[in-house]
């Protein structure tokens, strides 16, 4: 079962639940049970939580899977115009393409307020015992409109060692 149809199962339950609860909380108020002010606060909290489930199930957008894409954590992002990558070591160069636009897809708008964002793909190469260099696998630009995707660009930055 996926996140979002948890989510909808649950704010439905959840919806009917603090129906039902409304109407035993009434019940009790007019026969004045004991326990309907602890009902009150049930009936509140189930309310509560379907609302936030209700929220974050239109909040949600899950992320975004490119067919060959490997895994490369962001080590660097500056909050508006720059998101560095880091690639494995066995990092092959039909991959860098489809990661990068994956990364693309899943860099959220946040501050970034339109810019453009290069987003690289780097690897750290060792040079010497104890001194390594990074080089820029690849490279991608993406638009940002009003938090609405505009277009992606991509060079592949070939190593000039």
């Amino acid at each position: 079962m996926s996140i979002i149809e948890f989510l909808q199962i649950s704010t439905k339950w959840l919806a009917w639940s603090g129906l039902a609860l409304s109407a035993i909380t009434l019940i009790a108020f007019l026969i004045k049970w004991g326990i309907r002010f602890r009902l009150v606060g049930t009936t509140i909290f189930t309310f509560l939580l379907c609302g936030s489930c209700f929220a974050f199930l239109k909040s949600y957008t899950p992320p975004k899977v490119v067919e060959g894409a490997k895994y490369a954590p962001i080590v660097y992002d500056n909050g508006k115009d720059l998101v560095i990558a880091k690639a494995s070591k066995d990092f092959s160069s039909e991959s860098i393409r489809p990661t990068l636009q994956q990364l693309a897809g899943n860099i959220k708008g946040g501050e970034r307020n339109g810019a453009i964002v290069h987003i690289r793909l780097r690897q750290v190469v060792p040079v010497s015992k104890g001194i390594s260099k990074p080089v820029i696998l690849g490279e991608i630009i993406k638009e940002q409109e009003k938090e609405t995707y505009k277009g992606v660009a991509y060079k592949q930055i070939k190593d000039e060692t």
